[in-house]
């Protein structure tokens, strides 16, 4: 079976040794999606709804590029460092899927690797034959 590996650019992906997505047949999985803009920097700093929707641009941009769109996303999983900040995310999110909403979980992490991201997304994708 074919693995198609899409990188972002991350600095994190050689550090960590993980690409952005990796598609195996028609199985998408998007790896931890930070919200950092493309001058390398957090975006929204302190702003859970900003950074949510970076982190989903990030997961749109994986998507295309390994030859699927936000309709195949079948599964996110959001991650906040303070729970209460999740009606922000959960805005972002609904606005973002509109009515071709995936299953979801909402969660609390005590931190990320940089102290400024509140927000990070993983996603996965099932695209039709």
């Amino acid at each position: 079976m074919t693995r198609t590996r899409v990188s972002s650019g991350s600095l994190f992906e050689a550090k960590v040794g993980f690409c952005r997505a990796i598609r195996v047949g028609n199985v998408i999985e998007i790896a931890g999606t930070a919200p950092i803009g493309p001058d390398r920097k957090t975006v929204g700093p302190g702003d859970a709804y900003a950074q949510t929707k970076r982190c989903l641009e990030i997961i749109a941009q994986a998507l295309a590029d390994a030859g699927a769109d936000l309709r195949h996303v079948t599964r996110t999983r959001l991650m906040l460092t303070d729970i209460t900040r999740w009606e922000e995310a959960a805005r972002a999110h609904a606005e973002v899927f509109g009515d071709d909403r995936p299953v979801c979980t909402v969660m609390a992490v005590t931190r990320f690797i940089d102290p400024d991201w509140i927000v990070e997304m993983e996603a996965s994708a099932v695209v039709e034959d």
